[in-house]
């Protein structure tokens, strides 16, 4: 029986290998405008730009986000993300997120460490209130295989080979987030045409992604992502359910 489980889980492995792609990135920055939707209501309320720097051996990851003026009286954001990912192998090294929202400012810090298959986080979190009180924490994270955090994720699904993918198939990986370590499933829906923000049309492969605790549980509703079907592979639309409406984050070319 360990005999077939193993096998099992190398042919698992070897399956996952097959759609990953050994793309590397040139320097790029790339701008997104987050709109809301609810029902007529179609307005831009943020703005996002993401960039990829080649450092010698590693990638150097920024992603920086900011509500806009007529929302921040609602809930203001400025958040920045920063992230050092190893070129052989795609692995992360380093996670950072610095948030500021609604008058409260985090940090979340992850040093990744690798021992053979297993993936470990040693995550240092900070939190500062309104009444300027501070409290920090330490966790520990463990993974297996492909794990990634928050901002090398999205590169990674710029890695698959979705042409390969048949539809409703899936590739698994994990995420460290600062406070656990999630499931991640992307589903292939297929090839789409997708109408951009200024009205231009893209073709682009439609996937979906959930997170899922090691409980099963769900810890985000599905997150539809459209991915242009060019070599570059660039997020041109991501759209996520809220409370009340969606939240669209469209590529500016």
């Amino acid at each position: 029986m360990r005999k077939k489980i193993a096998f099992l889980t190398m042919l698992l492995n070897c399956l996952f290998i097959a759609y990953v792609s050994a793309a590397e990135f040139s320097n790029e920055t790339l701008h997104y405008v987050i709109s809301y939707k609810w029902g007529l209501i179609h307005k831009d309320a943020g703005e996002a730009t993401l960039s990829l720097k080649n450092k010698g051996s590693d990638y150097s990851l920024t992603l920086v986000g900011r509500t806009k003026p007529w929302a921040d009286s609602f809930y203001q954001v400025r958040d920045t993300l920063l992230g050092t990912v190893r070129k052989n192998g795609f692995r992360p090294l380093t996670y950072s997120k610095i948030a500021h929202e609604k008058g409260r400012y985090s940090r979340d810090d992850i040093s990744f460490i690798y021992s053979g298959n297993v993936v470990g986080g040693e995550v240092k979190r900070l939190r500062q209130g309104k009444d300027g009180k501070i409290t920090t924490s330490e966790k520990k994270l463990t993974g297996s295989g492909k794990v990634f955090d928050m901002l090398s994720v999205f590169y990674f699904l710029r890695t698959i080979d979705y042409s390969r993918l048949s539809e409703g198939q899936v590739v698994k990986a994990t995420v460290f987030s600062g406070s656990k370590a999630e499931t991640l499933t992307i589903r292939s829906v297929g090839k789409e045409t997708v109408k951009l923000r200024d009205k231009s049309k893209r073709e682009a492969y439609h996937i979906k992604f959930k997170f899922t605790t090691a409980g099963k549980s769900k810890s985000s509703d599905d997150i539809d992502t459209w991915i242009s079907t060019d070599p570059s592979h660039i997020p041109l639309m991501v759209v996520g359910s809220l409370p009340v409406g969606q939240v669209k984050c469209y590529y500016i070319p």
